[in-house]
């Protein structure tokens, strides 16, 4: 059906499919952990917003400053929490335990200490 549509795109999935089929492998809530980009998307629309007004940079160090302050600002606003995240987490735990450290020390107050 695609294949007379877009021979391309078809004939680079034929030849990738062995890389491609990897994302298969892991489950929903991870998979949509990796192809979701609206927190990126996000994050990049509100830099632009900062950005774009101005005309030019006197140095690379001002963008620098500018972006990093943007991003001060932007990190205030991340307070939503991913949806289904303790499973989410859990998984890329059991798949990836040597590269994740979970803190599950909790207390009382259900918020982990303070280092």
């Amino acid at each position: 059906k695609w294949g007379k549509k877009y021979p391309v795109v078809i004939e680079s999935w034929q030849n990738n499919w062995e890389h491609l089929s990897q994302y298969f492998k892991y489950t929903q809530p991870i998979r949509k952990l990796i192809y979701t980009t609206n927190a990126v998307e996000g994050f990049h629309r509100q830099v632009r917003k900062v950005t774009k007004t101005k005309g030019a940079f006197t140095n690379d160090m001002a963008l620098l400053k500018l972006v990093y302050l943007a991003t001060q600002n932007i990190q205030k606003k991340w307070t939503t929490p991913l949806h289904n995240w303790s499973l989410t987490i859990q998984q890329l735990y059991i798949r990836f335990e040597d590269r994740i450290r979970l803190d599950l020390a909790i207390t009382p107050s259900g918020v982990p200490p303070k280092e």
